[in-house]
């Protein structure tokens, strides 16, 4: 059973170019990288590296990357086609943002179990075309936030 609390993750370049995935699932569904903690104790940002990796190929924490969390939640109802995956009685998901700054936009390998596509966007493009609204709000975020990051 999945654990209701989850992360999504915003990458993007200091330019605020976005990366979104295209869900195999779900064709039109673009999103943010996004994934459920793995167990309890996960922390989000492990979570967040994790479902980088898993998702796209990328290291969120290799050099001249920078994962930041933006100490933001997003409480929203779990839509009814995907509870079957939560135990009996969760209808709700806590979902910690995080943003990912890499330097250029980058091509990305998908895991064609999850994703059928990819591509960068300006982030009010973006914005647009998320198909879950907690997504296009937190794009609405970055231009605030995406500047508050620093390359280690």
């Amino acid at each position: 059973m999945k654990i209701p609390q989850s992360v999504l993750v915003v990458i993007h370049t200091p330019a605020l170019q976005v990366l979104l995935i295209e869900r195999a699932d779900a064709p039109g569904f673009w999103q943010s990288v996004t994934g459920s903690k793995d167990h309890v104790d996960e922390s989000f940002a492990a979570t967040a590296a994790r479902e980088v990796r898993e998702e796209t190929g990328l290291d969120a924490l290799a050099a001249g990357h920078s994962l930041r969390d933006w100490g933001l939640e997003n409480v929203y109802e779990i839509y009814p086609q995907w509870r079957h995956r939560y135990a009996d009685g969760i209808t709700h998901n806590t979902e910690h943002l995080f943003g990912l700054c890499i330097p250029a936009p980058l091509p990305v390998r998908l895991s064609a179990r999850e994703h059928r596509d990819q591509l960068w966007l300006p982030w009010p493009e973006a914005a647009e075309r998320c198909f879950s609204p907690s997504n296009a709000e937190a794009l609405t975020w970055l231009p605030l936030l995406g500047g508050l990051h620093s390359h280690a």
